[in-house]
């Protein structure tokens, strides 16, 4: 036999020695650990969505995740703030249509030194605000729906199982076609 045959069997023998006495001490280490099972509230989820439902951000205070908190009120807020905004322009706009209509001098009208508008523009104004107005409030309800939908979900993913059953082996194989040895990986995952 060649020296390099010999350093071939030498080096086969201590990966196999090695792959199954990791084996066997996986085994026992899984059978040493104890489990402990959290008690699992089926109604948490619920209970998140019904708190964030009633006053927004509370969901997510339930849930423990006061960051989210800034969040909830900066994005309904921002959202609130342009409906406020457009439906002040929409009325303003609506009200001075109105006077023009009734005759009598309104915010537009060119005196003292103010913008003069003309019906065409008074009427393209109302229908601009009203209309960004009503995208406004349905994306504010929007943000609303989300924000409880939010809150229920991470509910129900903190009740997930997250444990270190996920293990990394990797391994020697001789290939049986051409009688070498190869390398490879396994990811396992045990229930």
């Amino acid at each position: 036999m060649s020296v390099s045959k010999i350093y071939i069997l030498v080096l086969f023998v201590c990966f196999n020695t090695f792959i199954s006495f990791s084996q066997k001490e996986e085994l026992i280490i899984s059978d040493a650990i104890e489990t402990v099972e959290e008690e699992v509230n089926p109604l948490a989820p619920s209970t998140a969505a019904f708190y964030s439902a009633i006053l927004p951000g509370l969901g997510q205070a339930y849930n423990k995740k006061y960051w989210k908190i800034p969040i909830v009120y900066g994005v309904l807020g921002t959202s609130t703030g342009f409906y406020i905004y457009n439906n002040q322009q929409y009325n303003r706009f609506r009200n001075a249509f109105k006077l023009m209509k009734a005759n009598k001098p309104y915010e537009f009208d060119g005196i003292n030194g103010n913008i003069s508008l003309n019906e065409e523009a008074l009427i393209r104004a109302q229908t601009r605000y009203k209309e960004d107005r009503d995208l406004s409030l349905f994306i504010t309800i929007g943000l609303y729906v989300l924000q409880v939908v939010e809150a229920s979900v991470d509910a129900h993913l903190m009740q997930l199982n997250t444990n270190d059953n996920l293990s990394f082996n990797p391994n020697f194989i001789i290939d049986p076609i051409t009688n070498q040895v190869t390398t490879g990986v396994s990811i396992s995952y045990n229930f």
